[in-house]
């Protein structure tokens, strides 16, 4: 819109100028070679207006986040149905593992003289029966 009115403004300029009776060719001439350099100076601004939208869409194209989703596809009768595989959090019987490790290792320090071993010992100790305990929860899940 904003070149439209440009253009349209510097025909008009234009017009008006040949149209002039003068006496004088150079001053006409002057006139013309003014609105001529105007208009190199608008076509210079858009065309540096324009290079920079060309670069502003490269810099936006190689921020773009590509997200690629884990579908399988499978077709049955003619018909298609398409799932999502749901992303794996922990197992049972890791999280078993952790906090059972965790609550034996400070039960240990707290009952055992020595901290150290008692917090060693009780950690392998409930570790071992946490994650017993998560994997006969999976078990049942299933």
């Amino acid at each position: 819109m904003r070149n439209l009115l440009v253009s349209v403004t510097i025909l008009g300029m234009m017009f008006f100028t040949s149209c002039k009776n003068s006496d004088k060719s150079g001053v006409v001439d002057s006139e013309k070679q003014v609105v001529i350099d105007s208009m190199k100076v608008v076509a210079e601004k858009q065309r540096i207006i324009d290079s920079m939208k060309v670069d502003a869409a490269k810099i936006a194209k190689e921020k773009e986040v590509i997200v690629v989703n884990n579908t399988t596809k499978t077709q049955s009768s003619g018909a298609t149905t398409t799932s999502t595989t749901k992303r794996k959090g922990w197992s049972g019987a890791a999280k078993g593992a952790v906090i059972g490790a965790g609550v034996g290792a400070i039960t240990g320090a707290a009952i055992s003289k020595k901290k150290g071993e008692g917090a060693i010992i009780g950690g392998l100790a409930g570790a071992g029966v946490g994650a017993g305990t998560g994997a006969i929860i999976d078990s049942s899940k299933k």
